[in-house]
């Protein structure tokens, strides 16, 4: 297939999945549930910045699409999976714990709307040398031999993960690890291989990055690491 038509073909499928866009009044950085007595309920997390702010390493274009439609959909599929199963699981961790037990499309939508909650909130403009500080630097120094070799190691668990998926930093054991997810699985479902308490996670779906990128996985991955917020992903690591 040529390019332009691959570019068509992807731009239009990228719509396939529009959801019905509802917001709610939690902050930005909030943890993207709604607790309750009744049900848990994923709660479609405002952006913290405009559109083409992670510009150039995500344009305005993806981005919109990938949060108004893809993100959207997965939101809405999830808290629909939540009343139709009668999941009273009281947060993400607990439902992911025992998904196994129920159906395809809370894996599927309710994975969506939590990998890309946290997706959004470890992302920030481009800033020039960027890297982590502090407590987090010092561990991915001991586990990994260095930032570079992180980042080596990182990119190869990116790109290698073949089709849709993620990859991801996570916390295990007092140990950091690094690993991928096929589709929306993350590292705290019991359906999963590789295990952990997220702390970064990159999108390698190909909506996220082929309108700009095509087949260029690593172009997209090389340049992610301009917007990486490192003050959000050491929050998550205490």
């Amino acid at each position: 297939m040529k390019n332009s038509s691959r570019r068509t073909f992807v731009k239009n499928s990228l719509g396939i999945t529009a959801g019905a866009l509802f917001f709610s009044q939690a902050k930005a950085m909030d943890f993207l549930t709604t607790e309750s007595a009744a049900a848990l309920n994923f709660d479609f997390v405002k952006l913290p910045y405009a559109f083409n702010a992670l510009e150039p390493s995500i344009d305005a274009e993806t981005m919109q699409i990938h949060y108004e439609r893809h993100y959207s959909a997965y939101v809405k599929n999830a808290n629909e999976a939540i009343q139709e199963e009668g999941i009273k699981a009281a947060n993400p961790k607990a439902l992911f714990a025992e998904i196994s037990k129920y159906s395809k499309k809370i894996r599927n939508n309710g994975g969506g709307a939590y990998n890309h909650e946290m997706f959004w909130s470890i992302l920030q403009k481009p800033t020039a040398n960027n890297a982590p500080k502090g407590k987090l630097l010092a561990a991915i120094t001991k586990d990994f031999g260095s930032l570079d070799a992180f980042k080596d190691q990182f990119g190869k668990a990116a790109t290698g993960q073949f089709g849709s998926g993620w990859a991801w930093l996570v916390a295990d054991g007092g140990k950091l690890k690094i690993g991928s997810t096929p589709n929306q699985d993350n590292p705290l479902m019991d359906v999963s291989t590789f295990k952990g308490t997220p702390l970064l996670c990159l999108d390698v779906w190909e909506h996220a990055y082929y309108l700009k990128y095509q087949n260029k996985r690593a172009d997209y991955i090389k340049s992610w690491w301009d917007i990486v917020n490192w003050d959000q992903v050491s929050a998550r690591f205490v």
